[in-house]
């Protein structure tokens, strides 16, 4: 078997952080998402592969220098662009004579893996991770399975009306036929955006099962709500050799990266990330992340997150995304 982490979306509802940063590298505490997902399946002894794209590859190839992964890099540099996950995901089982473990490359759970992997090698039929959302409204979001008992009979993409509550949560084991009929899918068909759509087609061809996860918390990492909720779940306490004035203040859990200077009546956090080379002077930062080289004064962030860069003047920013490099100033 081998693990392949889908990491070659664009994640156009982030945007403008997410045009010069890949979802999976955003930060959770010190860790980038996809650390959380390598971790998970690292412990397997399978060999892993994380297919990304051209526009990201350096950064994913800075990630990976201490890494046992392998990377296959899409040759696309937009959204207009992309193969679509199935499609992307078609191309590497080409060159894959075996089982595949498949797992998106922006989705943050607490649980361990382990029995998922061990159900998979007794049933050796291809399978889905499930999780109960515990609401209908929310279900019509993803991809939405009707079940037999653990066979699913149907599987819905963002259906009107679900079924059920049980989403797919973007894990999949696939045996080696088929990973061959998701070659022979790609070749028939037009959806290759979402890899719920192959799935769909699947439990029309073949037996499908699915596995629910019952305890811990799963984040579909899709917009900036769902990612300050994980950022803030996952998050662990660190402070770099960084400069404090006596007056400021530190509400742990916080992340502050080196040559960060936190000046005059401050209080960061809690859950608060801030990058390097930040100046932060008499400004209130809390559920929000701060990328490097930011220069706030007098400024409230609260739910919010701010790219490279920016200089920050006398506002008070709540829900709100700044993109790279902007300048702004009230009064």
């Amino acid at each position: 078997m081998k693990a392949v982490i889908m990491a070659g979306g664009y994640a156009t509802r982030l945007w403008p952080i997410t045009k010069t940063k890949a979802k999976p590298l955003l930060p959770i505490g010190r860790k980038k998402i996809i650390d959380y997902i390598y971790e998970k399946v690292k412990k397997f002894n399978i060999p892993i592969i994380v297919s990304t794209n051209k526009r990201f590859e350096g950064d994913f190839k800075e990630w990976a220098k201490d890494k046992d992964v392998e990377l296959v890099i899409e040759e696309t540099t937009k959204e207009e662009e992309k193969l679509g996950a199935v499609r992307a995901l078609a191309e590497i089982a080409k060159n894959i004579n075996d089982d595949m473990f498949v797992l998106a490359g922006d989705n943050l759970f607490s649980f361990s893996l382990d029995d998922f992997y061990e159900f998979y090698q007794k049933i050796k039929k291809p399978l889905t991770a499930l999780y109960d959302v515990g609401d209908f409204e929310l279900a019509k979001r993803y991809g939405v399975a009707e079940l037999d008992g653990q066979r699913i009979l149907k599987f819905y993409e963002k259906p009107e009306k679900p079924p059920s509550t049980l989403v797919g949560i973007g894990i999949y084991a696939f045996p080696k036929y088929a990973v061959e009929m998701l070659i022979e899918y790609v070749s028939k068909n037009q959806k290759h955006d979402n890899l719920g759509d192959f799935l769909s087609w699947l439990c029309e061809n073949t037996e499908v099962y699915g596995f629910s996860f019952s305890n811990g918390n799963w984040y579909d990492v899709g917009n900036p709500d769902s990612y300050i909720e994980a950022f803030k779940f996952f998050m662990e306490s660190y402070i770099a050799d960084v400069e404090i004035d006596k007056v400021a203040k530190i509400i742990e859990p916080v992340v502050i990266e080196g040559n960060t200077k936190i000046k005059g009546r401050s209080i960061i956090g809690p859950y608060a990330y801030i990058g390097k080379n930040c100046v932060i002077e008499s400004s209130d930062v809390s559920d929000s992340v701060i990328f490097d080289k930011v220069k706030l004064k007098k400024t409230k962030v609260w739910r919010s997150i701010i790219d490279e860069e920016c200089e920050i003047w006398n506002l008070e920013l709540s829900s709100s995304i700044i993109g790279g490099h902007a300048k702004i100033q009230r009064g």
